[in-house]
Formats: C-alpha cells, structure tokens, sequence
C-alpha cells in the first residue's frame, strides 16, 4: 500500500519488545471502540483494513469478544508489532496479521463473508483512485448485511473546517498532490457507487468523522 511518511502525520515510536506505539492510537481506541460497540455485529468476522501498530486490533479484541478480528498490513515492522501486540492480549479472537495493501486489486474476493471492516486514518493519506478501489474491494469483501466502517479526517461538503485541519491537509498536498483530504460527499458517492448504502454519519472528536456503510443483504 503507497502510504507515505507525511508532514504533520501521527508520529509512531521505534518498537519496544516488538510493538511499535502511536499516541494517537491510544488516543482515539476508547473512541473507536464505543463506536464499534454502538454500530457493529455482535458477533461474526471482522477484518481490519491498515491496522498500522495493532493497537487498535487489540483494543477492538477486548471490547468485541464476539467478533473473530483479522488484523491486516504491508510492512513487516507493522505485522511483527501487530502480533506482539495479540500476544500480549493473551486473546484467542485475533487471527494472525494479514499481509495486505487495501489499495491493490482483487483482494475483496480473495477474502469474503466478512461482517464487518473498519478502516482508520488512511483515506487522507491515499489518492483518489487509490480511495475508490479500497471501497470497491471493501464491497465485494462484505458478506450481505456487512458493515463498512471508515473514520478519519475529511472535508464537509468542500470545506475544510479548522485551522489544523487546513495547516495538515495542505502539508499533505505539498508532499504528493494526490493525496490529502477527501471530501465526506464524494466518499458517500464512491461507498453508494460501490452497492453500499451509508447508514449513519457520526462526528467524532478532533473534528474526525466516521461514515458507517452496510451492504444490502440479499
């Protein structure tokens, strides 16, 4: 997955025991989690899509035991934390990590029937057409009446809406043009393109968003 180090990007600390740390991560899990709770299946498959240092992978573990989680990633160094991590959990929920870039081709059918797939704080780091084939294969992925999760930044309705907000979307268009904030009308147009229907728009702290998707059960 072309996920590039960013100006202004959450930093992640060299690893420890193999588990890598992002504070922002141990910032929003408990965010992410009451959300989770609030709009998830109580039990089924869960993949995660970028889980990054497999802090949240654990997180959602503890607070979903019903769901069985397949973490997922493209760097070693991230896979190797993700496993420490789920060791450390001691939970029997957590598969092992995935090697997987969310952005390639094809991978939705590779990996089907899944009840839910959550997606954190990557959007703004990838290009438009990378964005739109994540969802596309996040659709085919779906099992009917799956969920389709996304959280992150964004834009509202063209506009970006704080001063940090703008400071980090234009330090992320002057590293790569193609990439930086995308707007919450577009993503609903490419999840509706897609065959999904957006079921609830939820504001999140620090001025986050998270967009909550279903596929139409059969």
């Amino acid at each position: 997955m072309p996920v590039r180090p960013v100006p202004g990007a959450a930093s992640v600390a060299a690893p420890q025991d193999g588990k890598l740390f992002a504070p922002a991560a141990a910032r929003n899990s408990d965010v992410l989690c009451d959300l989770l709770a609030e709009v998830a299946p109580a039990k089924g498959r869960a993949l995660e899509l970028a889980s990054g240092t497999g802090q949240h992978a654990a997180a959602y573990a503890a607070r979903l035991p019903g769901l069985t989680w397949q973490p997922s990633e493209v760097e070693e160094v991230r896979l190797d934390s993700i496993r420490a991590y789920a060791e450390e959990s001691g939970l029997g929920t957590i598969l092992p990590p995935l090697q997987l870039d969310a952005t390639a081709p094809g991978w939705g059918a590779a990996h089907p029937a899944q009840d839910l797939i959550v997606l954190v704080n990557l959007l703004h780091l990838i290009s438009e057409d990378e964005a739109r084939a994540l969802i596309r294969e996040a659709a085919a992925a779906l099992a009917p009446g799956g969920r389709f999760v996304l959280y992150g930044p964004f834009q509202r309705g063209g506009e970006l809406t704080s001063d940090g907000d703008r400071a980090f979307h234009a330090a992320l268009c002057a590293h790569d043009p193609e990439i930086g904030y995308k707007d919450d009308f577009d993503v609903i147009d490419w999840l509706h393109g897609a065959g999904l229907e957006l079921l609830h728009a939820v504001e999140m702290p620090a001025n986050n968003l998270a967009l909550i998707a279903e596929k139409p059960a059969i």
